[in-house]
């Protein structure tokens, strides 16, 4: 990395999944890399989805580095998920026609249902297959696949976990790692950020900051997506040998069934 920005840059790996983000220090300033993002990027920038983007350089191997912002702040808690902000923030990224006309550019169609379903039938392997939950999940997806057509398709994250949510030191709120970006029914982030954070009781409070009244369909759509996002975390957490995660997520997973 020095080789191409210079020795007079510090650079360090920023962890995560890929290995591909770092953090940079340049004389006083500070920057997020990250090598070959998306090109979606810039729109989520522009919109004040994400940190600034600040440049973008093309290296003589192919590769293009993003700088960002580098912004001091922390991700939210749990228990911070219920508050105005998070569904505000939520609401305009699903709204954003700029977000949605950029994905379609870059190729992404939006997700249906019945798609969602056959990938995952395919992904599963025997032993998880033959769990007497995932059984019951698979059943309840096939029996309401047809009962979840929601014309009105989004952008969605994909990821709400609250690690992804950057609340910096003027209290403005980010939502980052856009890697899993999707153009879909919005249930699918609205469903795992209430099952997975807001109690119950509070789905409609919740709902109503966003702009949103709970309905039978909308119950059912959030349930039918987050029981698809929580088989494929099984299979994907077996495929790490991460038993520890996985038998949590099949916990869930029961949890969610009888909701």
């Amino acid at each position: 990395m020095e080789h191409f920005f210079g020795h007079d840059w510090e650079i360090v790996p920023a962890g995560g999944a890929t290995g591909e983000a770092f953090y940079a220090q340049h004389e006083e300033n500070q920057y997020f890399l990250k090598r070959n993002t998306s090109p979606f990027l810039a729109s989520l920038s522009a919109e004040g989805i994400v940190p600034k983007l600040v440049w973008t350089k093309r290296l003589e191997t192919g590769d293009v580095f993003t700088a960002q912002q580098w912004l001091n702040g922390r991700e939210l808690q749990p228990s911070e998920m219920n508050q105005e902000n998070v569904a505000k923030l939520l609401k305009k990224i699903h709204q954003s026609k700029p977000l949605l006309s950029m994905l379609k550019r870059l190729g992404k169609t939006p997700m249906q249902p019945v798609k969602i379903l056959q990938i995952m039938i395919q992904d599963l392997d025997h032993e998880i297959g033959n769990l007497d939950s995932v059984k019951a999940s698979l059943k309840f997806l096939e029996n309401n696949v047809n009962g979840i057509h929601y014309e009105h398709k989004v952008v969605c994250h994909c990821d709400v976990n609250h690690n992804n949510w950057l609340l910096d030191e003027n209290n403005q709120l980010y939502l980052i790692d856009w890697d899993g970006a999707v153009i879909a029914d919005p249930a699918i982030d609205i469903g795992t950020l209430l099952y997975w954070y807001i109690p119950r009781t509070e789905w409609e409070t919740w709902l109503s900051l966003y702009g949103l009244k709970l309905d039978d369909h909308l119950l059912l759509r959030m349930k039918w997506y987050v029981i698809a996002h929580t088989l494929t975390s099984i299979q994907w957490h077996k495929d790490k040998s991460r038993l520890t995660e996985m038998n949590k997520e099949i916990d869930r997973l029961i949890q969610y069934l009888s909701l």
